[in-house]
């Protein structure tokens, strides 16, 4: 069977020496929590990784489609869609994709003095659904700022950053209650496309049917449609790839991200058929855009 750790089609993937790490340790802000390695990788088949002695730092592993599979303490587990588990050190440990349906995850390594106190008291997998509260995106956002901001690493207030933003970042999985109920107390006064875009954008990163949204707010999809349609003026379908487009803009803008990536991450087929969407949205290409932004 093929094994492979890294280097996939659409992954994202930033490290710091080791010794530029040693040397942040002995700073406050950072010794106590900060990023070891970092990454995206997207439906990565043949994926798998082995820590015959375990680490000294604790993984993230957050499963946001297909799934995958881990072993540790003698017992095998499977990760799946909307996922998450946190590998503590010094366990030996294996994981990898599965080969019929293999994961998308974001994955992180973290280290400090504060580390033990990010871990679980047990090893399972825990799901975090999408819904009209979870604020899946906005953890997702907070990944991008620690990604982005690990990868300015070198200079020390960029490692700063991403070590403070890592705080509410695992929050978010180890106390999803609170985190979900911060921004959201109640949904129950909002209109009903208002709480159908929520849940819209909550999924951005999928390809939702008419059907998969209209069995979530419990209506037939015809029923689900109208009354969408008769709040907004336009299908659900339609919406949904507005917003794409327009996340899409905001990726093409504060990121450096390549448009296959980012044609990946907002779950369409592949690059050209983005780029097709794009255009016909915003009337030029995804690249044509980028470059206008950046001459403003």
């Amino acid at each position: 069977m093929i094994k492979i750790k890294e280097g996939f089609k659409g992954e994202r993937l930033i490290s710091l020496p080791e010794e530029l790490l040693a040397h942040y340790r002995e700073e406050g802000l950072i010794g106590n929590l900060y990023v070891r390695k970092i990454g995206f990788y997207p439906q990565v088949k043949y994926h798998f990784v082995q820590k015959d002695q375990g680490c000294d730092y604790a993984m993230l592993i957050y499963c946001t489609d297909g799934k995958g599979w881990y072993r540790i303490h003698d017992k095998r587990y499977t990760v799946e869609k909307h996922q998450y588990v946190i590998l503590p050190p010094g366990v030996p440990y294996a994981f990898g994709a599965d080969q019929e349906d293999p994961w998308t995850i974001y994955w992180l390594h973290f280290e400090g003095r504060l580390r033990d106190q990010f871990l679980p008291p047990h090893t399972h997998p825990v799901s975090i659904p999408p819904g009209e509260h979870s604020r899946l995106q906005d953890r997702l956002q907070l990944f991008e700022e620690i990604f982005s901001s690990f990868s300015m690493g070198y200079i020390k207030e960029y490692m700063a950053y991403s070590s403070m933003c890592l705080y509410p970042f695992l929050a978010s999985f180890l106390y999803a209650e609170p985190y979900q109920h911060a921004l959201n107390p109640s949904h129950k006064e909002y209109p009903f496309s208002a709480r159908v875009i929520y849940y819209m954008r909550e999924n951005i990163h999928r390809n939702l049917s008419l059907g998969e949204l209209a069995a979530y707010f419990k209506y037939s999809p015809s029923h689900f449609s109208a009354l969408f349609s008769a709040e907004t003026g336009v299908s659900p379908f339609s919406y949904f790839i507005l917003l794409k487009i327009q996340k899409a803009c905001e990726y093409i803008e504060i990121t450096n991200m390549r448009m296959n990536e980012i044609a990946t991450q907002l779950g369409f087929k592949d690059a050209p058929y983005f780029s097709r969407i794009f255009k016909k949205v915003m009337g030029c290409s995804p690249s044509a855009y980028r470059e206008r932004e950046q001459r403003l």
